[in-house]
């Protein structure tokens, strides 16, 4: 028998194991399992996604909380304002990371790496690449709620243990978001585009009842900001941070879960179309 009949044989039985599609995301654990390995040597990019919102908190939860002082919230009371922004700023920060995750390294690998193309030469279909890419934008997300709901703990801002909770939130936020962006890349044509999505972004960021109560917009603006998909995802946060629980939760929940999968179902079609025809 050849010496390499055994390494030959262990090949051979793990060629099944590996085309055989994960019962956990299908073949899109094949595209996780990839970006996993890619950025084995990029750790500080997800260092670099942590520090930006830790910086927002200090900057405005610390810093110009010390000026503000407290904040009245509906059903609750006054507030110190760290505590009032910080939800707004982990809900903020989901979407922020979701977006840049689906839209700017999905686009490059689209148009420039051309890398779904070769995965498409493999049994992976166009879901499985839209479902990888999304599973993988939550998993970044994850890791970056986590990293800022420690800091905010850290600090004290956090004042209810309800705000364990606003992890699997974060989580959800960014489902609602990285569906609705996947979905965005399969227009984009240019890198020059992605100012229409930044733009997009500022006001959304600015005027979601992010630094300030809904209470505060006149009324008959009120219902434009409820337009914001943020809006939600800082409701959501900010009542499970501050322990204000309610049905209506469930509702702003449910926002990113149609987002979610209306996203995920019409950017698998997009990539069919892209790739496959």
């Amino acid at each position: 028998m050849s010496l390499d009949a055994p390494a030959t044989s262990g090949r051979s039985q793990a060629l099944p194991l590996r085309t055989t599609p994960p019962v956990l995301l299908g073949r899109g654990a094949r595209l996780v399992e990839r970006n996993l390995l890619a950025y084995r040597q990029a750790w500080l990019v997800f260092v670099s996604g942590l520090v930006e919102p830790v910086f927002y908190l200090f900057a405005v939860g610390v810093g110009i909380g010390g000026l503000v002082g407290s904040v009245e919230v509906a059903g609750i009371g006054e507030v110190p304002y760290g505590v009032f922004v910080a939800p707004a700023l982990l809900a903020a920060s989901s979407m922020n990371g979701a977006v840049l995750e689906s839209t700017f390294n999905v686009f490059a690998k689209l148009k420039w790496g051309k890398l779904y193309d070769a995965m498409l030469v493999t049994p992976m279909q166009p879901r499985d690449i839209a479902v990888g890419e999304l599973t993988w934008a939550l998993m970044r997300g994850g890791v970056y709620a986590l990293g800022f709901l420690l800091v905010a703990w850290v600090t004290g801002l956090v004042v209810s243990p309800w705000a364990l909770l606003a992890l699997p939130a974060s989580v959800l936020i960014g489902f609602g978001f990285a569906g609705i962006g996947l979905l965005v890349t399969t227009y984009l044509k240019s890198w020059q585009d992605f100012d229409l999505v930044t733009m997009a972004l500022l006001p959304l960021f600015l005027f979601s009842a992010t630094f300030y109560p809904i209470e505060v917009y006149p009324a008959a603006l009120q219902p434009i900001v409820f337009l914001s998909p943020l809006t939600h995802g800082v409701a959501l946060v900010r009542g499970l941070m501050l322990g204000d629980l309610g049905w209506a939760l469930l509702g702003h929940a449910a926002v990113f879960v149609v987002l979610g999968l209306v996203g995920l179902r019409l950017a698998t079609r997009r990539f069919a179309a892209l790739l496959v025809s």
